[in-house]
């Protein structure tokens, strides 16, 4: 089973890919290990959503978020969604919910909040990477807007880094031709 990208090192990625210097400190506490990022001038900030849209704040990229009110909202839903269900969700059958929550979302959608790549795509593509590694051929045909979404996020520039790519290319043997 893929090693999941968790808290500290999943902000490290956003960090890069976001063009950020690097040079935060984060830790983690509780049972759940939720990230905290040390600060300089003040208290640290706690949670994965928090830090995140401090890290985009800080990198001028409120793009991000949304533009619109609606976008906003959209993206605040599938970060909640992120934390609460994919963070949140241990065994086969949640991992099966949420990659059919996901495929039915993503039915006639580019990216999470419609046709905008957002803060969203980017922390749920780290959240699901550990997932979409371990399925099998069948398995990610069978969540294919998944997948198609997944596949696009990891080509995305700057979002995959040193993450494994998730090949989907299935080679056939034979044709159906006769």
């Amino acid at each position: 089973m893929a090693a999941a990208v968790r808290g500290a090192e999943e902000l490290g990625l956003l960090e890069r890919l976001l063009g950020l210097p690097g040079g935060n400190k984060y830790g983690v506490q509780g049972e759940r290990q939720v990230p905290v990022l040390q600060t300089n001038n003040g208290p640290g900030l706690t949670g994965l959503m928090t830090i995140a849209a401090h890290l985009v704040r800080q990198a001028r990229k409120d793009q991000l978020l949304g533009s619109t009110a609606e976008e906003k909202a959209v993206v605040q839903q599938w970060l909640e969604y992120r934390v609460t269900r994919v963070n949140g969700g241990s065994s086969k059958d949640d991992t099966r919910t949420i990659l059919k929550d996901l495929n039915m979302h993503l039915e006639d959608k580019v990216y999470l909040a419609g046709n905008i790549f957002t803060l969203a795509d980017i922390l749920m593509y780290y959240g699901l990477h550990h997932i979409m590694v371990d399925l099998t051929v069948q398995e990610k045909e069978k969540y294919l807007n998944v997948s198609r979404w997944f596949n696009h996020i990891q080509h995305y520039p700057g979002v995959r880094q040193h993450l494994s790519n998730v090949v989907f290319l299935k080679n056939r043997l034979y044709t159906n031709a006769h």
